[in-house]
């Protein structure tokens, strides 16, 4: 399961606090499944993976690393 990674001192430029999330810990596969379809798109920042937008997953895609 493909999870993007971005910097913390980058996620405030998204807001991601504002999207659904998980702790790392938790199972990606398993969210997917359950929760939120197989074509979520994921970014992990810090110890949470977030469920966002297409609109930011592409931006994001960009930046990176």
């Amino acid at each position: 399961m493909k999870v993007l990674y971005l910097r913390r001192e980058h996620a405030e430029k998204f807001n991601l606090s504002q999207f659904p999330n998980f702790h790392r810990s938790g199972s990606v596969r398993g969210m997917k499944m359950i929760y939120y379809g197989k074509d979520a798109l994921l970014v992990r920042s810090g110890s949470y993976i977030y469920k966002v937008t297409p609109e930011v997953y592409e931006q994001v895609k960009r930046m990176s690393y």
